[in-house]
């Protein structure tokens, strides 16, 4: 018994080791790819047509319209997945649960640019917003899934003994069942997340920029260094934003359970 325990202990500390190693190196990781990117792509003799897109005012325009985006659809997710997944751990609406977590999965599995096509032709509309709506349908699974789960685990005799106490059924949410979902919530999260930066390149369709716009303009002209540094900066900023989300999973949760 004590040789197993030990063996556990001994995984678990080279996990968390692991762990502190991987978010230490991963922004590193995003720097160098990113640099090493931007002085090959600037170090080469750029035609004509490479210097319009390739200069730091275009690329500098580019990121930052995807950050937008990528915080747009995050902020719609997260304003509509939490509560929504609240409400349908509520006894008086789980047999519902399954009609909205089967049309979030219908979302995922849609090919998320056919999505943003149809809520182009369904609204007409262009812009951020036109992007931003149509990909949090597609990347809402993840938190409404586990919203739903992490409330679902929660030890059901630790919801009894708050109401054994005079909490109300609100207070029970609040300061039990919604804390310990936390680390699941904030792990959806994450991966909406990373979905959002992937698929903010599609905002390019709709007009709505971001760094789709700099991997298209390179793959029309056939320009390969345009190509490679758009798709450089898509993949940083979505390392980057994998380690944020790993630092709130982390630094965020109960700190029971961290």
């Amino acid at each position: 018994m004590t040789t197993d325990t030990g063996a556990v202990l001994s995984l678990e500390s080279g996990s968390r080791r692991a762990e502190l190693l991987r978010l230490f190196l991963q922004p590193i990781a995003a720097v160098v790819l990113v640099g090493g990117v931007l002085i090959w792509a600037f170090g080469q003799e750029l035609d004509a047509i490479e210097v319009v897109t390739l200069n730091s005012t275009t690329l500098l325009k580019a990121t930052w319209e995807h950050v937008l985006i990528t915080l747009a659809v995050t902020a719609l997710v997260t304003v509509v997945a939490i509560p929504l997944g609240i409400m349908l751990t509520r006894r008086w609406a789980r047999r519902v649960a399954p009609v909205f977590t089967g049309i979030a999965t219908i979302g995922q599995a849609a090919p998320a640019i056919g999505v943003v096509v149809l809520y182009f032709l369904w609204t007409s509309q262009e812009g951020l917003w036109a992007a931003a709506i149509p990909l949090a349908f597609v990347t809402l699974l993840p938190v409404l899934r586990n919203t739903i789960v992490g409330i679902q685990q929660v030890d059901p005799s630790l919801v009894d003994a708050g109401r054994g106490i005079g909490m109300s059924a609100f207070t029970v949410l609040r300061r039990v069942e919604l804390p310990l979902a936390v680390p699941l919530i904030l792990a959806g999260l994450r991966t909406s997340l990373v979905l959002a930066v992937g698929t903010a390149t599609l905002a390019l369709f709709v007009n709505g920029g971001g760094l789709g716009f700099v991997i298209d303009s390179g793959y029309k002209v056939a320009r390969t260094t345009v190509l490679l540094t758009g798709a450089a900066l898509a993949v940083g900023l979505a390392l980057v934003v994998d380690w944020l989300g790993a630092l709130a999973e982390r630094y965020l949760g109960p700190k029971g359970l961290r």
